[in-house]
């Protein structure tokens, strides 16, 4: 247990520590490059927080993997028992048009499950945190998620073609609201601002390691589309789609889906 909290401990310092390197670009017009095969945008902001967060973490668990969104991937992390799991910046274009809901994404997983999970919003002043079994904490404060259970009326976070009809064996009539964050969006079903969150693309390992274990430190039962646990750490790091939310309505969600 000391060590898991030694873990977090370097997660939260490292975390705080990219919100400054981000902050110094963060609307000081970053250079933007726009990666192959249409995989979006990312900035000089990215690079340097990724850099420095490499040097940083692995520096201190130097026989911990590697995996981030913004380093070439290496087949060593697949022989190392832990490995970081970083998305630099998740929520690149929102940084991009100087909004705020852009995050940083810290994991630590141990033979395939998430340990330590850290999200940090800097502009927002947010800071999500989890230890497995220890229970989630935004700022200190422990979090919960919703305890709705019927499906009907819930507010859901999801992008719009998601809630497409062919997605559905019965459309349903729900709230739809969006935050271009997946680790934000698992934080705010932890803390139970909205009641389930759902993406039925496949979801990089990056941004939901993280958030999907303070999702389900807060109650959340969180899986992929298919109802199958997330498993991280993998040869392809993604996993397709992800469902969070309680128990209840997490099977309402999967028993709808098509």
């Amino acid at each position: 247990m000391q060590e898991l909290e030694a873990d977090q401990a370097l997660l939260a310092e490292a975390a705080q520590k990219a919100g400054e390197i981000a902050l110094r670009h963060f609307r000081n017009a970053p250079q933007v490059w726009h990666k192959p095969d249409d995989a979006g945008p990312v900035t000089e902001a990215d690079l340097e927080v990724d850099n420095f967060l490499r040097s940083f973490l692995t520096e201190a668990r130097p026989d911990y993997g590697w995996l981030s969104e913004e380093t070439e991937d290496d087949a060593t992390r697949l022989g190392a028992d832990r490995v970081f799991i970083v998305d630099p910046i998740d929520g690149t274009r929102s940084f991009i048009q100087g909004e705020n809901s852009w995050s940083h994404s810290l994991a630590i997983a141990d033979r395939g499950k998430v340990t330590v999970g850290h999200v940090f919003l800097p502009v927002k002043g947010l800071d999500y945190s989890a230890v497995a079994g220890q229970g989630a904490f935004r700022n200190g404060s422990a979090l919960q998620t919703s305890a709705r259970g019927i499906l009907s009326g819930a507010d859901i976070l999801a992008t719009r073609p998601n809630m497409e009809a062919q997605n559905w064996r019965n459309l349903p009539q729900i709230t739809r609201h969006h935050r271009p964050s997946l680790a934000y969006r698992l934080c705010l079903v932890a803390e139970g601002r909205f009641d389930a969150m759902l993406t039925l693309r496949d979801a990089w390992e990056w941004d939901i390691a993280a958030g999907s274990l303070i999702a389900a430190e807060a109650g959340a039962q969180v899986t992929d589309r298919k109802n199958v646990p997330l498993i991280f750490n993998r040869p392809d790091p993604a996993s397709e789609g992800v469902i969070a939310a309680n128990a209840a309505l997490h099977q309402e969600i999967y028993k709808a889906l098509r």
